[in-house]
């Protein structure tokens, strides 16, 4: 797999090096790599692409790849920021969702990561599980705050077609997620989390200040990406593709030179659906002018007319320049989006 990934990467590098400003490592288990061959994957972005000197380069980790030999070894080659899948601190959840580090070990990859001076550290945890109270949730969100680490991402449990977790609830075996004890747990999040300095700058993201996701702000602001590896998708300001999903026919492809991926054009009205797709997710918004810029004057009318109906009833913010959602309005911001869709 290293070996299609690096030539993935060098089949793929462009003569005038792109600037680049952010690497991401994940969609997997990347820290169960040696950190020789994250070196490897790392010093084939830099022979391809010019990055910048303050790249922020994050890994994905899980709490028990995490040890001080491991995280020495990642700030070694570049390292900068981790985002660890500690999920929860309290023991029965983790059971729960069947993870196989303890509760232990989650404290402890934090206070190690901290202590390594990883001052960029993220950490995600999911609520909304089934069996966790309200109370529980509080308290699980008490301990990420107390330990200092300045960004959090949240996620609401969902239960996705065709999964084992969603097998079991049908057969009964687990009891399904309650919308109504999702959504309180959200706003107590979205309390809890703002009283402690943090901003809410995207639905499912909190960070201190100066601690904000560059990698991620990229996506939700439509900036181009380039990815490498199975399922890895790219994105270059019009068109979108993705790469093979099956790891043995994506080593295949790469091994004999034809398309790892499949790919699409999208056209103005899908661009400007997912511009409302991601800016309405964040903290600022939908900005009106861009759209008046891009998709002209007639979209941004169009835009306020679907929306204003959601005014009254405090669920989003409309000015001449933004459309933003409300702390209520973030509960409803998939069906807001939907009515704001071409």
């Amino acid at each position: 797999m290293l070996a299609a990934i690096l030539q993935e990467i060098g089949t793929r590098a462009q003569p005038e090096h792109p600037h680049a400003d952010t690497i991401y490592l994940g969609g997997g288990t990347p820290s169960i790599l040696p950190a020789s061959d994250l070196m490897q994957i790392l010093n084939a972005l830099h022979a391809a692409y010019q990055l910048s000197p303050n790249a922020e380069i994050t890994l994905e980790a899980n709490p028990d790849d995490i040890d001080a030999q491991r995280l020495s070894e990642w700030r070694s080659i570049g390292i900068n920021r981790l985002s660890i899948g500690i999920q929860s601190f309290r023991e029965e959840d983790l059971r729960w969702m069947n993870r196989s580090h303890s509760a232990a070990q989650a404290r402890t990859a934090v206070d190690q990561a901290l202590s390594q001076q990883f001052t960029d550290l993220s950490i995600d945890l999911i609520y909304g599980l089934p069996d966790l109270s309200t109370a529980a949730w509080e308290e699980n969100l008490d301990i990420a705050l107390s330990l200092g680490v300045p960004h959090l991402s949240c996620y609401a449990l969902t239960v996705e077609k065709g999964t084992p977790l969603e097998a079991l609830i049908q057969r009964e075996k687990k009891p399904a997620p309650i919308p109504e004890q999702q959504a309180e747990q959200y706003l107590l999040l979205l309390d809890r989390s703002a009283a402690a300095g943090y901003e809410a700058y995207e639905i499912s993201n909190f960070s201190l200040p100066g601690h904000r996701s560059r990698h991620n702000s990229a996506y939700w602001n439509r900036i181009p990406y380039a990815g490498f590896g199975p399922s890895a998708h790219s994105y270059d300001g019009h068109t979108r593709q993705w790469n093979l999903s099956s790891n043995t026919g994506y080593i295949q492809a790469i091994r004999e030179g034809t398309p790892a991926y499949r790919a699409e054009t999208l056209t103005p009205e899908q661009q400007l659906n997912e511009y409302v797709m991601t800016a309405l997710r964040t903290l600022e918004g939908i900005d009106l002018q861009k759209v008046a810029q891009q998709w002209g004057d007639e979209q941004v009318e169009r835009l306020i007319r679907s929306v204003s109906r959601f005014v009254p009833q405090g669920q989003v913010e409309l000015s001449e320049a933004q459309i933003r959602l409300t702390r209520e309005g973030r509960l409803f911001a998939d069906g807001i989006t939907l009515v704001c869709f071409l």
